[in-house]
């Protein structure tokens, strides 16, 4: 075994979920299926714009992937798809097969409710992705139900990369239901862009709303909180 150097003052980082370190590490016991889990962390949050997925094709495509799963008696794309499945299984990855010119296409997420959402508007047709059209089998079992992105579509207009991921950064920062409402107002009111709807909530966050729902607990203004909360990847404490 070669003695790892150590890691560079200057490095890039991977954030990974702790519930992932308290309640799905404990119970995994295969070394493929932890190294394909964490490579898709890596990959997902590598990627830009919405939606965030990893398909069979790019994980095969990791050199340093598919050089870990070798040496087993299985061929390391085997070990590859064999982990993918139970990682699938398990619940930690959704899995969702689409149609790339006659030929399946495997897709991979994350399990949030976010990219739950995200496969049913993909299994509606409301959704698709590039050169990929629905079909096959999906291991994500996913119930119907309206979200921001299709809220936004029918009230204020058209879904942008863009927009999309300023929508997934309100989901991390807000309450879904404010921003169901927060579209509703900017609608009823013509106000239709983004920035109207994003006022709308970092006001309901300063103040509270008129429904007697708290903001923050302080209504001091923090120019930084905005910052901070949109770029928090970023920062280290």
């Amino acid at each position: 075994m070669k003695q790892f150097t150590g890691f560079p003052t200057r490095t890039q980082f991977t954030p990974i979920p702790n519930l992932f370190f308290s309640t799905l590490l404990p119970q995994i016991s295969d070394m493929a299926e932890i190294k394909i889990t964490l490579h898709i962390f890596a990959a997902l949050y590598r990627k830009k714009g919405y939606p965030r997925c990893v398909s069979y094709r790019e994980l095969a495509g990791i050199p340093s992937l598919m050089r870990s799963l070798t040496g087993a008696a299985e061929p390391p794309d085997e070990v590859l798809r064999r982990a993918l499945a139970v990682a699938a299984k398990r619940g930690t990855i959704l899995h969702i097969a689409l149609d790339r010119d006659g030929v399946a296409e495997d897709i991979y997420f994350l399990n949030t409710e976010s990219d739950r959402k995200t496969i049913a508007r993909i299994q509606n047709g409301d959704l698709s992705l590039a050169g990929l059209r629905t079909g096959g089998n999906s291991d994500a079992a996913i119930t119907e139900q309206p979200d921001i992105f299709t809220l936004y579509e029918e009230n204020i207009g058209m879904l942008t990369p863009l927009i999309s991921e300023e929508l997934s950064q309100a989901e991390r920062l807000y309450p879904a239901g404010w921003i169901t409402d927060a579209i509703k107002e900017a609608a009823s009111l013509n106000k239709r862009n983004w920035r109207y709807i994003s006022r709308i909530l970092e006001r309901w966050w300063q103040e509270g709303r008129s429904d007697g729902t708290p903001g923050r607990d302080s209504q001091k203004t923090d120019p930084d909180r905005y910052v901070k909360q949109k770029y928090g990847h970023m920062f280290r404490h």
